[in-house]
């Protein structure tokens, strides 16, 4: 029998989600690797997500650096990384994220600096937002999992 407390984690973690999609942060692609986790792989999605925030933060903290080089003029290491970030994020259905990358890359096409800084600050607030959306979607999920996993014991009759 599934505890109460799981059917109400288990609301809010679609109420989450369906917030999610409506802001327009995640589009079918997150459904898609939902269904691909199983029992066999409990923790599919959040494993994927991991891998791609920390790849994310090494992109990042690459397109920082480039665009603070004094002499900085290489766009095309700039649209290099940019090209990495879209193709990751749009794998783990990261709509606006992938939205502002390719905003960055028209930016960077242009030798547009300035405009790459500011698309750089949007796209760090954007990732930010994602990234703890998504750690509490899977916190919420841990706890339903934890919730639906406790079973009452069936009374003995003697």
């Amino acid at each position: 029998m599934l505890g109460l407390g799981a059917d109400l984690l288990w609301a809010d973690m679609n109420r989450l989600l369906a917030f999610l999609f409506h802001q327009g942060v995640l589009d079918e692609q997150f459904l898609q690797l939902q269904q691909l986790q199983d029992h066999t792989s409990p923790n599919f999605v959040s494993e994927v997500v991991n891998i791609y925030f920390h790849e994310s933060e090494k992109l990042l903290t690459n397109l920082r650096s480039l665009l603070m080089e004094r002499e900085f003029s290489d766009y095309k290491k700039i649209e290099i990384h940019l090209n990495q970030f879209i193709g990751s994020s749009s794998s783990i259905g990261a709509k606006r994220v992938t939205s502002i990358c390719i905003a960055f890359r028209a930016a960077s096409e242009q030798d547009n600096r300035a405009g790459c800084l500011r698309a750089l600050e949007m796209l760090e607030h954007e990732y930010c937002y994602l990234k703890n959306k998504l750690h509490e979607l899977f916190q919420i999920e841990q706890q339903r999992a934890l919730a639906a996993g406790v079973r009452y014991p069936m009374q003995q009759h003697q």
